[in-house]
């Protein structure tokens, strides 16, 4: 099937253009119908702007609680008929009122090997902790903080003079790869879960 996305972006949005880069060369059977972000100046909204892909700002502080705030983006996405959301770079924890409209059917890009290092700055967790090996989890999303079932991951090695900002950048090329591959998974029809475990049809 082909998807019909929303992106959620808070920030530069090389993931969502990743995914955007993706659908045009062929690669990837989706279409994005709305990008949000809940940073008005975002540059993932003009990069949204650029492939004349709708896009908004939403603005937390409009709303009295996060319920609120995830319930009038979850109307807004039904609006724009979306039926699958990808946090790409969104540094919100999403609460029920969006999850119980896209149950299953959320998933999150971040830049650490879940479990370990969730919340922000998983790269910089990695560099001080010593850790060998960090990497990038795509996983669905639920309630917790970077806790859903688990559906691909990308491995790259820490080196000794490795910072944060370097581990990074080595991290964000896997991440680039991985989400585009899952969503294509997903479209397929490839993607089973089973509690926490997520199986890949070959």
């Amino acid at each position: 099937m082909r998807l019909q996305l929303g992106v959620l972006a808070s920030g530069n949005g090389s993931n969502l253009q990743a995914i955007i880069d993706a659908i045009e060369a062929g690669k990837l059977n989706a279409d994005i119908h709305v990008v949000l972000s809940d940073k008005p100046e975002a540059y993932a909204l003009a990069r949204a702007e650029k492939h004349k892909i709708p896009c908004l700002p939403m603005h937390p502080s409009n709303y009295q609680t996060r319920e609120d705030f995830d319930s009038a983006m979850a109307e807004l996405l039904e609006d724009f008929n979306v039926d699958f959301l990808v946090l790409a770079g969104y540094m919100r924890i999403v609460t029920k009122e969006l999850l119980k409209k896209f149950r299953k059917r959320v998933i999150n890009i971040h830049p650490a090997l879940l479990p370990s290092f969730p919340g922000l700055h998983g790269q910089r967790q990695a560099v001080e902790y010593g850790v060998k090996y960090s990497g990038c989890t795509v996983h669905f999303v639920d309630e917790g903080l970077d806790s859903g079932p688990i559906i691909a991951q990308r491995v790259v090695p820490v080196l000794d003079d490795d910072t944060e900002e370097t581990l990074a950048a080595r991290i964000l090329e896997q991440e680039h790869q991985v989400l585009p591959e899952v969503l294509q998974w997903i479209s397929e029809g490839r993607v089973h879960v089973d509690g926490r475990k997520v199986t890949i049809d070959k």
